[in-house]
């Protein structure tokens, strides 16, 4: 046998032997792992029978989502926007709220807001009891909602965090209507009593099975609860305030840049925002995610063709703008209409809002730094209303079945929206203006003039960018 024949059986050899030797380390590593008898991964008591482990991951990842939201994306979102000068401020504003907002919750908002009824008129639920989630009992246990105690499968403690981060989001959304003007102690006062008062009543009554939800009203996500108790509280700070410096009444953005990287964060993590509301891992979830997804879409597309339309340029500021409106008007829809319900509220997202920015806002004397009352006051309101009409019942099957809106045949829908809607416009700007005057008779509401026109430096002591060593 010639050398060359003697190399090639060899090397069959020794190929035949490595295939057999793989194929056993296969068999081996496929498989199953047995533990060994009477030892457990987890204790008994952290896997009960009504816990999920899958609606509890999910809930936990569209929760951090949603947090992300606020730190850092809309942080960098408004603070793009803002004067370079009052960068900063913009900046701890968001950071503040977020800060505040998380004491507050546990300290007493989220069962205020979610928590058994405290008070009841009849059969219905107006406010929850204001006890702490602090304790190591009712972190662990089963969470149970509003005046009717629906039963999740998955712990207070999540639900607890989950919801914390759509109460620290708002107040951060209307901090963007008073920028470059109110006092920072006047901004530290606000937030928690705002909170409080405001946002956990609003949740209890339409979030927590309260008395709107118990009349028919729904919001699947915040278009009511959020955007436009932002938008409505944005109109009264404006007035409470007062106005900027006149050189400093016009948008003239310090960083598109920062403004887009906030405007991605905030598209991503809307999918946690609207995704988790099903509260948990289900079919609704997927849905809601992908009319999350088309409706900013459909805005962006929409908001650049009415720029051009009236404006003669497409504008990255005004696409951005077109983005946050479709989320902010899909969120009170989202897991209740299919994706033509989808595209149809990223259309009017794009319109309504615009109009209420560039043709009604501007001829008002009212100083809205960053347009929060039209991007999500109004942009809140059209979703909420278009739920009335175009919540589809094969899709409200998986989450509220029973739903209709009036395209279905059920025309009372959208007249309970529009009453929900009321009452969330008239409480939320009689308790925002109240507390705005009653704290400015102990502070004055906004900076100096002379603070105003330096900025950071006089607020903070620091400037967002130092170009010296």
């Amino acid at each position: 046998m010639s050398w060359v024949a003697k190399r090639s059986w060899t090397i069959l050899i020794v190929s035949a032997l490595s295939i057999v030797l793989l194929l056993l380390v296969g068999r081996v590593s496929a498989a199953p792992y047995e533990p060994p008898p009477n030892q457990s991964s987890f204790p008994a008591a952290s896997v009960p029978s009504w816990f999920e482990p899958a609606s509890n991951g999910w809930m936990l990842t569209a929760a951090t989502l949603v947090g992300l939201m606020s730190l850092p994306g809309l942080a960098l979102y408004y603070a793009g926007q803002a004067k370079k000068r009052f960068s900063v401020n913009t900046l701890f504003m968001v950071f503040y709220a977020y800060a505040a907002v998380l004491v507050v919750w546990l300290v007493a908002g989220y069962n205020f807001g979610f928590g058994p009824a405290g008070w009841k008129i009849g059969s219905y639920g107006i406010l929850g009891i204001p006890f702490p989630s602090l304790g190591a009992a009712f972190e662990g246990a089963q969470a149970l909602i509003g005046p009717a105690q629906t039963a999740l499968n998955i712990p207070n403690s999540n639900i607890v965090f989950f919801q914390l981060v759509f109460a620290a989001i708002t107040p951060g959304l209307f901090a963007g209507a008073v920028i470059e003007r109110i006092r920072f102690k006047v901004w530290m006062l606000f937030v928690p009593l705002w909170s409080l008062l405001v946002y956990s009543p609003l949740a209890y009554w339409m979030f927590a099975g309260g008395w709107l939800n118990q009349l028919g009203a729904v919001d699947f996500s915040g278009g009511y609860v959020i955007h436009l108790s932002a938008g409505i509280t944005a109109i009264a700070a404006a007035l409470a305030v007062g106005p900027r410096l006149v050189s400093d009444r016009r948008m003239k953005p310090n960083s598109l840049i920062l403004v887009l990287i906030g405007t991605g964060i905030l598209w991503l993590g809307w999918n946690g925002f609207n995704g988790g509301d099903p509260y948990g891992s289900t079919i609704d979830a997927s849905i809601a995610v992908l009319n999350t997804e088309l409706a900013a879409a459909a805005s962006v597309i929409t908001w650049m063709l009415m720029d051009m339309k009236f404006q003669h340029k497409y504008s990255l500021l005004g696409a951005m703008t077109g983005a946050v409106t479709g989320l902010v008007a899909i969120t009170p829809a989202a897991g209740y209409v299919d994706g033509y319900g989808a595209l149809v509220i990223g259309i009017a997202a794009g319109i309504t809002p615009w109009i209420a920015l560039n043709k009604v806002m501007s001829r008002l004397k009212l100083d809205d730094a960053l347009g929060v009352f039209s991007g999500h006051g109004i942009a809140g309101l059209t979703g909420g209303l278009l739920t009335g009409i175009l919540a589809n019942p094969a899709v409200t099957q998986y989450v509220a079945p029973g739903l209709t809106g009036a395209l279905f045949g059920n025309i009372d829908q959208l007249g309970v929206q529009a009453f929900a809607a009321g009452v969330t416009i008239v409480y939320v700007f009689a308790v925002s203006y109240g507390l705005l005057r009653l704290i400015g008779r102990f502070t004055p509401l906004q900076e100096s003039q002379e603070t105003l026109k330096i900025g950071d430096a006089a607020i903070h002591g620091e400037i967002g960018l130092d170009l010296e060593d």
